[in-house]
């Protein structure tokens, strides 16, 4: 036996095995991401803000960082004095139980329906302290101690008493109970869309188990890593990052595995040892897989440059996902389909020496339909994507905090039965944090700015003091905000101005600003990932416009539905930024695949409009089947109770399917026709025909029949 048998031997096992002890030490350490990842305010405010400020200091006074809560008692009919007794009793028993940071006074509506109780408590800053945890213990212990004797909070238990804890804290504690149910429901809904989407592809009873075991792998690789990066740097990571980067694993590992998959079957036709197979497929789609994933994470890469705290830490930790899929992709699924042999393949075994059945494909069809009138197709799809992009007109405003859930918790009742019961003033606090030595000025100044309620002294430490105001508008209604905008004009600079609303007011003013510095930092970066690949200017620039399109077309389309049809009553601020960086990075993938199979074709001589049909009808199949693959898994976000994420799975799976369908199979395609050879520009391409290359095999990533053809071939084994 030649030493070059052996190392086709042992190199697959080699492989596997190593992985066998990636995996092994992963699996101990990924199970611990959702214990280090943070759902704090701090954690998705903007780094420079007021409200940051505001957080990081209330965290250092006294007591530490402190729980808002308000306990609501609501009767239609008006209060009863036994309703009043049960309230004071109750509150008795929190003030007994629980370390409040003051005595509880209740506070009665006008009408006589509503009687509130603000309260607060303060979670310890001591090492090791949980503070989510000892937050929402609070929180649930004061909501255990309202049901008892009384009404059963939300709703009441049948008298007619309905008691609700809201406030700040207790929305974030639901917040924090839907993030904890997520990490679970995403990923079974994942591993199934994606299972079922593969079982479909490839018409296999076992095919599909491959690449769904090695992304499998790639998922738990990406949390290990990110569970390192947490304890080595203190690194923070979200829910909101944690989900994204599970989708973007399984999408693009998924992707990555069908290029290879279909070129390996291209080539175990040609060739008949497994092993020379793959290599040769590796060798012909790598290219394009590592550009495609290269331009993904840069794209990722570049939202470390935003000021928003949520949008800064998910680039790292989305683009890691991204190459531990990439990785897994070309080492561990080639050595898996190598020692399985073409029999992973039954019963459509592409037996070496065969062709796969030969017929009028639907992708060869739509090319020839937008060769044979480029200009109407070309004209008629920007029309179509530029009427589709009129309806960001009609997109809601920035989504109130308590608009978050898809159904409505027992916090959010609270605060609307508040805002009812107390229209001349807001039960949301704003928080003003001076310096000591400004402190009695600052108090003074508030209280003559206009829209101010009443506003009084609070906890004073580590020179600091907190001042504590009630706006008379409603929580994040035009005129609170109107309020907290006259009090940052009016306060000294040294005095900064945070609460809820406040941060909600600064997370719209920075993402609007990370738009302007983040969306041209991802175009340039993708662009020059594309110029180094495809060698122009003009390939390049095609296909980042064509991406943009399709960006703004998705989002005309989540103005047409969001609220019309949805009923969402505003959109997450961060929204539009992610979306783009999705769309484009993700966009461009099937770009390159498309793109880089047409210069092969044009590199072997052929004319421009036939390297493009080429191009089209060879990878058209495999870029469907991964763009279904794709955008239903991001479609799994639109599964989940929130709102913020049903909107980013939404947008980035509509977008994935016009890019998909509209852009990569008419719009480009048509575009590359009318150009010709200045597409290559200013390349070697674009000025001559070149010479036809001679020996090794050619082709490009994804030469398949398509997801919709038939094999028909002899069953055999042999590996």
């Amino acid at each position: 036996m030649g030493p070059d048998i052996k190392r086709r031997r042992l190199l697959p096992w080699a492989v596997v095995g190593l992985w066998v002890v990636v995996i092994a030490v992963a699996a101990m350490f990924a199970g611990k991401l959702s214990d280090v990842s943070r759902d704090e305010a701090v954690d998705y405010l903007p780094a420079s803000a007021d409200s940051t400020h505001v957080e990081k200091v209330r965290q250092e006074l006294p007591g530490g960082e402190t729980t808002d809560l308000i306990v609501v008692y609501h009767r239609d009919g008006g209060l009863t004095a036994a309703d009043r007794t049960t309230a004071g009793e109750q509150l008795a028993r929190v003030a007994a139980e629980q370390k409040l940071t003051a005595p509880p006074k209740g506070i009665p509506s006008e009408d006589g329906t509503l009687l509130m109780y603000p309260i607060a408590s303060a979670v310890p800053d001591e090492p090791g302290i949980d503070k989510e945890a000892v937050q929402i213990a609070f929180v649930e212990d004061v909501r255990a101690l309202t049901t008892e004797g009384g009404g059963s909070g939300a709703g009441g238990g049948g008298s007619g008493l309905d008691i609700e804890v809201a406030g700040a804290g207790a929305v974030q504690s639901d917040m924090e109970a839907v993030f904890e149910s997520i990490d679970g429901t995403l990923m079974m809904a994942t591993v199934l869309v994606v299972a079922v989407l593969l079982i479909i592809t490839y018409r296999s009873p076992f095919l599909w188990i491959v690449p769904l075991f090695v992304v499998g792998a790639a998922a738990v690789s990406s949390m290990a890593v990110v569970y390192g990066l947490v304890q080595a740097f203190d690194t923070v990571v979200s829910s909101q990052s944690s989900a994204i980067m599970t989708v973007l694993v399984f999408g693009a590992g998924t992707d990555y595995a069908l290029l290879l998959v279909a070129r390996y079957r291209e080539e175990l036709r040609r060739v008949p040892a497994p092993y020379e197979a793959m290599r040769i497929a590796l060798r012909s789609c790598g290219p394009a897989v590592l550009a495609s994933s290269g331009t993904v994470a840069a794209g990722l890469l570049c939202l470390m440059a935003a000021d928003l705290n949520s949008s800064s830490g998910m680039g790292p930790i989305a683009a890691i996902g991204v190459v531990c899929a990439l990785v897994a992709m070309l080492t561990l699924l080639p050595a898996i389909l190598v020692l399985l042999g073409r029999r992973v393949f039954w019963p459509l075994i592409p037996a070496y020496g065969s062709e796969g059945k030969q017929r009028r494909s639907f992708f060869a069809a739509m090319g020839t339909s937008a060769a044979r009138k480029p200009v109407a197709v070309l004209a008629t799809g920007l029309v179509v994507l530029g009427a589709l992009a009129l309806g960001v007109l009609n997109l809601p405003g920035a989504l109130k905090q308590e608009d978050g859930f898809i159904d409505r918790p027992e916090s959010v009742v609270g605060m609307a039965r508040l805002a009812d019961a107390f229209p001349e003033q807001s039960a949301q606090p704003i928080s003003i944090m001076a310096p000591d030595d400004k402190a009695g000025a600052a108090l003074d100044t508030a209280r003559s700015v206009s829209g101010v309620a009443e506003a009084e002294r609070g906890r004073s430490g580590g020179g600091w003091t907190e001042i504590t105001v009630f706006a008379k508008d409603a929580p994040e209604s035009a005129g609170e905000t109107a309020t907290i905008e006259r009090l940052r004009s009016t306060l000294d600079d040294e005095t900064y101005v945070g609460g809820p609303s406040a941060q909600q007011i600064d997370l719209a003013d920075t993402n609007a600003r990370d738009r302007l510095y983040v969306i041209p930092l991802v175009v340039v970066a993708v662009l020059l990932i594309l110029i180094a690949l495809l060698r122009s200017l003009v390939a390049p620039l095609m296909l980042v416009f064509a991406v943009v399109v399709v960006w703004g077309a998705s989002m005309g389309i989540g103005g047409l539905v969001f609220e019309p049809l949805l009923g969402f009553a505003g959109m997450d601020p961060g929204l539009a930024l992610l979306s783009f960086v999705f769309l484009v990075a993700l966009g461009v993938d099937y770009g390159i695949f498309l793109m880089h199979r047409m210069r092969e074709e044009a590199l072997k001589g052929a004319e421009p409009e036939v390297a493009a049909l080429t191009a089209l009808r060879t990878t058209g199949g495999v870029i469907a089947s991964a763009g279904v693959v794709l955008a239903a898994t991001f479609g799994v976000l639109a599964s989940l109770p929130l709102v913020m994420l049903v909107e980013m799975g939404l947008l980035v799976a509509v977008g994935v399917l016009l890019d998909t369908f509209l852009v990569r199979t008419y719009l480009v395609t048509s575009a590359s026709v009318l150009l010709g050879r200045k597409v290559w520009w200013p390349g070697a391409l674009s000025r001559q025909p070149a010479a036809p290359r001679s020996g090794g095999a050619q082709g490009g990533p994804g030469d398949q029949d398509g997801p919709g053809d038939r094999e028909r071939e002899p069953v055999g084994t042999g590996a």
